[in-house]
């Protein structure tokens, strides 16, 4: 009797790296539930981003695991900014070879790799040592070249601009200049979009030189026109002295140069925490779906992106060592100019 050889089931790996931001459990979530129910995959979690690869530490995720992790924060597999290609001691060169092993002995056909520049950077290292890969970018910065949005974005906005919505009832009710600042080390996105909808009278973002005597006559033009208290919301990652916050520099220089008070308010690590919001864990399920499905293909070495709505994929190769930033002829930074919004420059 001929019995047909039954196909193999494929096996895949996926790892959060890097940072933590709203979405990773959606995107778990969107990989998993798409692997398993429509492609009849078995998923594995490496716990600790690379960290997991190297050390072979794992666990295997059923369709039950990704039930209720939707909403949300965090990621249930863990993150962890382990650099598998940084060589710091000896010991580290043979992190790429055991994560290589590794991927071999557990039977793997591709691996997700969910991060951001960093993470691609290295996704596509291990694309080069003969690894099936498929990236897909998240970041609250919204700085991944080659996408037009990573999630993880959407939520750290809405957290922002929530509070600068809280900042302008104090504000008016001292006459105060509240400064705000958000996220954001080279790229001014949550910035720019937290400003614009919140309100903010004056934008500070990496991208833009601004003047400190251009801020001051700004805010000193505001009172003169009876406006009784001004917004400024500032990334972290403007020009300013390392010994304090981006925030603390702007508070401390307005009050020498202008007749008011200014108050500092630095959001930090709580716009990274907490449940996606709804866009976010669209976003995150569509780029998961998209991922089980370039492995399904054979599509490796790529990222999962979206371009004008639409999900594309770009080779690993074009992303790492690149950032997306804000352009000063950004469409919004030219609407924000034309109601009056001011971004410190000359």
């Amino acid at each position: 009797m001929n019995f047909m050889k039954q196909k193999r089931i494929k096996r895949i790996g996926i790892l959060t790296a890097g940072g933590d931001c709203p979405g990773l459990n959606a995107a778990i979530r969107g990989v998993g539930k798409t692997a398993i129910v429509q492609y009849g995959m078995e998923v594995i979690g490496f716990s600790s981003g690379y960290t997991g690869l190297i050390h072979k530490q794992y666990v295997e995720l059923k369709e039950k695991d990704l039930s209720g992790i939707l909403t949300v924060g965090g990621t249930i597999i863990g993150t962890s900014r382990e650099k598998p290609f940084k060589i710091v001691t000896e010991d580290d060169n043979d992190k790429p070879d055991l994560i290589k092993r590794n991927y071999h002995e557990l039977g793997l056909d591709g691996l997700v790799c969910v991060g951001g520049n960093g993470t691609m950077k290295t996704a596509h290292l291990l694309s080069n040592i003969g690894l099936n890969i498929i990236g897909m970018p998240k970041t609250i910065d919204n700085d991944v070249w080659g996408t037009d949005l990573t999630f993880g974005f959407d939520s750290a906005v809405f957290i922002a601009t929530e509070a600068i919505d809280r900042l302008h009832s104090t504000a008016n009710s001292h006459g105060r200049v509240m400064i705000i600042e958000v996220m954001g080390h080279n790229a001014g996105w949550i910035a720019l979009y937290a400003g614009m909808a919140g309100g903010g009278d004056i934008i500070l973002i990496p991208e833009i030189k601004y003047s400190m005597k251009k801020v001051c006559q700004t805010i000193e033009e505001r009172y003169k026109n009876n406006k009784p208290y001004s917004i400024v919301v500032v990334a972290e990652g403007i020009d300013h002295p390392k010994s304090m916050s981006a925030a603390r520099f702007l508070s401390e220089s307005i009050q020498e140069k202008v007749d008011v008070e200014a108050r500092e308010t630095v959001l930090g690590y709580t716009q990274r925490g907490g449940s996606p919001t709804p866009m976010d864990r669209i976003l995150a399920t569509r780029y998961g779906a998209y991922a089980a499905q370039c492995i399904a293909e054979g599509n490796f070495g790529k990222m999962v992106a979206l371009r004008n709505n639409e999900l594309t994929t770009v080779p690993l190769e074009e992303v790492g060592g690149k950032l997306r930033l804000v352009s000063p002829d950004n469409p919004l930074v030219l609407k924000g100019r034309m109601m009056g919004v001011s971004f410190g420059d000359e």
